[in-house]
């Protein structure tokens, strides 16, 4: 007799196969379903933006510590601090986003007494850990604050996408000097500016024979003219651009070299009608100027930019004929966005020697009377910037 009894099983096992396999898929996918999803992480932001936001939150904390001295201080004292809060509000609008303005902004400190414990550093005597009362805002510690501030400005510009580079060049600048006339003003030790670069030196024959540059019509003081806000990024052709409203570094290279051999020309004129101090003063500045034509021309010479000629002569105005340092004055201001175009439109050591002399040319136009801004080096129309946070 055959022995049916496995051949029956068979069907039996195959289904209880089928059961448990449907069983663990449908547990599996109800697991699945069930495990949230992971959010991928946010993607690190470029390092212009990172640049951005911190010069910004350092502006907005030492803009609160300067409203906590205005408000403390009187007669001139207050108005050298109120001078220094105008001018960190003018630099938190040109830095802000519209998405800063928001509750978790970057620029929105909770309170005036926790933006003072950022900008003015731990209280004297702190072992480290957190106090519930901020340490009380000094001079000192603003004037330290402004220099640290401004110096890292700098070094930021140094690494950072062209337009942005200009901006944090012109916020560190002025940062800079601020802290300066607050230290003179108030007796406080005044802080160091950074060292200028050394200038730039190249072998005579690394570049091929220059092009020749046509000589420009004599024009009527045009360095003291702010030049046009260029958007481009930093560019690395030896030559000028072709395309209408197109810069590149070639032509900031070309702008520098001739804005200062008219300054020069500037300076020797109004030599000639200073007497005493001014005249003393016009006397190094001359020298500086001269040095700076050589050391433009020496970066045009790395890139192969080829250097324009040298006009015999510029017609000067009356105005600046008559009051020779107000005209160097207005001379300096107009170097200011000349270098701040460079700034924007170079990189490595040029574009380093560039916001060297973006500060340089700032403390220039100070010593004749001139006020470089908030943010020497930009055309800055303070009625299209967006609001900040407190006002």
């Amino acid at each position: 007799m055959k022995d049916d009894t496995r051949e029956k099983s068979r069907p039996r096992n195959y289904f209880r196969y089928a059961l448990l396999t449907f069983t663990a898929f449908l547990v599996l996918s109800l697991g699945f379903a069930l495990i949230p999803r992971q959010d991928p992480e946010p993607a690190v932001p470029p390092f212009s933006e990172q640049a951005r936001a911190s010069a910004l939150a350092d502006t907005m904390r030492l803009r609160a510590a300067s409203r906590e001295l205005t408000a403390d201080a009187s007669g001139a004292q207050r108005q050298l601090f109120s001078r220094t809060v105008t001018l960190l509000t003018t630099q938190a609008k040109a830095l802000v986003l519209p998405a800063d303005n928001g509750p978790a902004g970057a620029s929105a400190p909770s309170s005036p007494g926790r933006a003072t414990a950022s900008a003015t550093g731990p209280a004297a005597g702190s072992t480290g850990t957190a106090t519930a009362t901020p340490a009380p805002v000094t001079v000192p510690a603003l004037v330290a604050g402004l220099s640290a501030s401004g110096k890292q400005r700098l070094a930021q510009a140094e690494k950072a996408d062209g337009g942005m580079a200009r901006l944090l060049a012109a916020v560190g600048t002025a940062q800079l000097l601020q802290a300066r006339s607050l230290a003179q003003a108030s007796g406080t030790p005044v802080p160091a500016l950074p060292q200028a670069p050394a200038p730039q030196r190249t072998a005579a024959d690394s570049c091929p024979a220059p092009a020749s540059i046509p000589a420009q019509p004599t024009q009527s003081a045009p360095a003291s003219q702010p030049s046009q806000t260029v958007q481009s990024a930093p560019g690395d052709a030896g030559t000028a651009s072709a395309e209408p409203g197109a810069a590149s570094q070639a032509d900031a290279l070309n702008r520098v070299v001739r804005t200062e051999v008219e300054t020069v020309y500037g300076y020797q004129v109004a030599l000639t009608r200073l007497q005493g101090a001014a005249a003393e003063q016009a006397s190094k500045l001359l020298a500086s100027h001269e040095a700076l034509v050589a050391e433009a021309e020496g970066h045009s010479r790395v890139h192969c930019v080829p250097i324009p000629p040298r006009d015999p002569g510029y017609t000067l105005g009356t105005s600046f004929l008559k009051k020779p340092a107000a005209g160097l004055a207005s001379l300096e201001a107009g170097t200011l966005p000349v270098y701040g175009d460079l700034v924007a439109l170079s990189d490595g050591p040029t574009r380093h020697w560039a916001i060297s002399s973006l500060l340089t040319a700032a403390q220039r136009a100070i010593s004749w009377g001139s006020d470089p801004g908030p943010v020497p080096g930009i055309v800055l129309d303070t009625t299209l910037l967006p609001t900040i946070p407190e006002e």
